[in-house]
């Protein structure tokens, strides 16, 4: 199977030749510790990945709109200050004026159209299409919401004291990324993976009804939005999310992950889902970017044998590969998906 075949089978609930290789992002430190000077893309190419990605939430130093160049401070397309570190995800610093209902009267969103994810995508299309899967990685509701009201704490108790104002919020994220996506599908992308983190490691940061109240509709749209024009759906959160999941399932997504493997098995979450839903992971961060080549390799060895029988899994860490993740234990989990992922899985 090329690539491609081997992801859409997966994702049409069959049994591939293997299990793919699925990671929302991989750092350039990351790849430059493998074989310094590859680009992203001759990395997916030599790696034998299955899925290309591109990112929805970020800008690069010549797009950045800067306040301070000398000090790293720039501000972003929703009117937040950010601190540049180097790092390929930004520190927010302070976010646009909004405090109250009427703040948002003269609140202007970004064009979803003047993302440079767009072009990210016909270079991606262009290198890999019809050989490998091809993804936009962004968000939907609630990060975006977060974002405007100056983070989690803000944002909660507008869910009990300014309802009205977390509606309009959730609309305005809802409505331009239901727009950034149709744009990236007709673009040639065939899967978008939502982000937005809904939970710690006791729960999610909500109650079940305010999820249902101010996450879930919006979260729904932007599902059947993507679905209605002939893409697929993975949804990642950190986080343990068993009290909301069976709602995440509701909004007709088709995976789950990369989910943390501290807090969500994959088999569990595939049988207590009636396999109604795909996962994605599940090797742990910390393990690949502290532990052994063995450790690796155990662990990965150990979670094809227990979820890749059940189908519907991509393999891949617990959230992304991150600039601290050891090379050496990247490449030793992607070999042994390659050389002891086909199915039928055999026991060690």
């Amino acid at each position: 199977m090329t690539s491609l075949e081997r992801v859409l089978h997966v994702l049409q609930g069959e049994l591939p030749d293997r299990v793919p290789l699925f990671e929302l992002f991989i750092d350039q430190v990351v790849i430059d510790s493998i074989r310094p000077g590859l680009s992203y893309e001759d990395f997916i190419d030599f790696a034998d990945m299955d899925v290309a990605t591109c990112l929805t939430m970020v800008e690069s130093p010549e797009r950045m709109h800067w306040l301070d160049r000398e000090k790293g401070i720039w501000q972003d397309k929703w009117g937040c200050t950010q601190g540049f570190t180097g790092e390929v995800i930004s520190v927010p610093i302070e976010p646009p004026r909004i405090e109250k209902l009427e703040d948002l009267s003269g609140y202007e969103p970004p064009d979803p159209k003047d993302n440079e994810v767009l072009e990210a995508a016909r270079k991606l299309v262009k290198r890999f299409k019809g050989k490998r899967a091809i993804c936009a990685v962004g968000e939907a509701v609630f990060a975006t919401s977060q974002y405007l009201r100056a983070g989690l704490a803000n944002l909660m108790m507008d869910y009990i004291l300014q309802p009205e104002l977390a509606g309009e919020l959730a609309r305005i994220g809802v409505d331009y990324h239901v727009e950034l996506y149709r744009l990236l599908l007709d673009e040639g992308v065939e899967i978008i993976a939502l982000g937005d983190d809904y939970a710690g490691k006791t729960g999610p940061y909500m109650s079940p009804a305010h999820f249902q109240q101010f996450i879930l509709p919006g979260l729904s749209t932007v599902v059947r939005e993507i679905k209605n024009r002939g893409g697929y759906v993975i949804k990642h959160t950190d986080g343990n999310i068993w009290p909301v999941m069976d709602m995440l399932i509701e909004t007709g997504l088709d995976m789950l992950g990369p989910l943390e493997p501290a807090y969500m098995a994959l088999d569990e979450v595939r049988r207590r889902s009636n396999m109604r839903v795909g996962v994605v992971g599940n090797v742990d961060v910390d393990l690949l970017s502290r532990g052994t080549v063995e450790e690796v390799i155990s662990t990965t060895r150990e979670q094809l044998e227990r979820i890749s029988p059940l189908g519907g899994h991509f393999m891949g860490s617990g959230n992304s590969i991150t600039s601290f993740v050891n090379g050496e234990n990247f490449m030793a989990m992607i070999k042994t998906v390659q050389d002891f992922g086909r199915y039928p899985i055999s026991p060690s």
